[in-house]
């Protein structure tokens, strides 16, 4: 959502075919910014990049009931607010990597745990701090990191490519790559207290969309008694999808996984992006306010009003 909105400013001020595009008529420049960010919406069915482009376009409305509101304004309004959703997401992250590592250590009861994590949630995905990677890393200046292992994450391998070099740069203890399928061998036969994990989206009754892969991981986790936390800020939650059914998901090219797996170039695919993990064998969803644990009866509601309020 940062690097469309960044994006976005960088084509408005300095892409010449729209620099000429731009009209002097206020309604027009809008009618123009607006038609880039209904494109930039269908890049990816992510729903932080769509709450990033309606808080975008509810500043430019504001803009445009100004008395002295002009096309320099207007592409100033974007610029600024890119700007700060840019610094408001490392503030988001570090406080999530705060809500996250204290309710991992409460949960275990440990001085020391040792995570699982999949896909890559950094520094490299992030602004700068990361959510579930943000809270290893908050657990590591606690000094309360004792290993932490990255699935590799295929067919994409954004943990082998990204968060494993995450790992290594930042010196986590005890970090390792691991395959995919490996996971469920490391939690029968090592320690491993808690598995953190990314969102792409969460629906309204805690059912949370994530990288393939990540439902696989969490029913291993679940069936070894491992705690899984989602790491998602308040603008991956969507209260206007009930359950995990309503998600879309993405399907990429089979030429993709071919291209990644080296198959047989003509070979069918089936290439979802993302998986849904059920609200019930999550444990909970830290978000930059806080955590959110299913109720008495087992039900995450995502809808509780320190979540949802601004």
């Amino acid at each position: 959502a940062i690097v469309a909105l960044l994006g976005l400013s960088v084509d408005l001020h300095s892409n010449p075919k729209t620099v000429e595009a731009l009209d002097d008529d206020n309604a027009k420049t809008m009618a123009l910014i607006r038609a880039k960010m209904e494109y930039l919406k269908t890049s990816r069915p992510i729903v932080n990049l769509s709450n990033a482009l309606l808080e975008v376009d509810a500043k430019l409305e504001e803009a445009m009931k100004a008395p002295d509101v002009s096309k320099a304004s207007l592409l100033k309004t974007v610029k600024e607010y890119s700007e700060f959703m840019l610094e408001r997401d490392v503030s988001d992250n570090k406080a999530i990597g705060n809500h996250g590592a204290e309710a991992i250590l409460k949960d275990t009861g440990k001085s020391k745990v040792n995570l699982v994590t999949i896909c890559n949630t950094g520094s490299l995905a992030t602004a700068g701090y990361g959510t579930a990677l943000g809270i290893a890393r908050r657990l590591q200046e606690l000094g309360a990191l004792e290993s932490i292992s990255a699935l590799e994450t295929r067919p994409y391998n954004q943990g082998s490519r990204l968060t494993a070099f995450e790992i290594m740069e930042e010196g986590m203890p005890g970090g390792q790559l691991i395959c995919d399928s490996a996971a469920a061998a490391l939690m029968q036969t090592k320690q491993v207290d808690a598995v953190v994990v990314g969102a792409d989206r969460v629906c309204a009754q805690g059912d949370t969309a994530n990288k393939i892969g990540t439902y696989n991981l969490s029913i291993v986790a679940n069936f070894h008694n491992v705690p899984v936390y989602v790491a998602a800020p308040i603008t991956s939650l969507d209260i206007t999808l009930e359950s995990g059914d309503m998600i879309p998901i993405e399907e990429r090219s089979a030429s993709e996984l071919i291209e990644t797996s080296k198959a047989p170039k003509n070979v069918p695919c089936w290439n979802p992006a993302f998986d849904v993990t059920p609200a019930k064998i999550i444990r909970g969803i830290v978000t930059e306010k806080g955590v959110i644990y299913p109720d008495d009866n087992g039900k995450i509601d995502v809808k509780v009003e320190k979540h949802m309020s601004s």
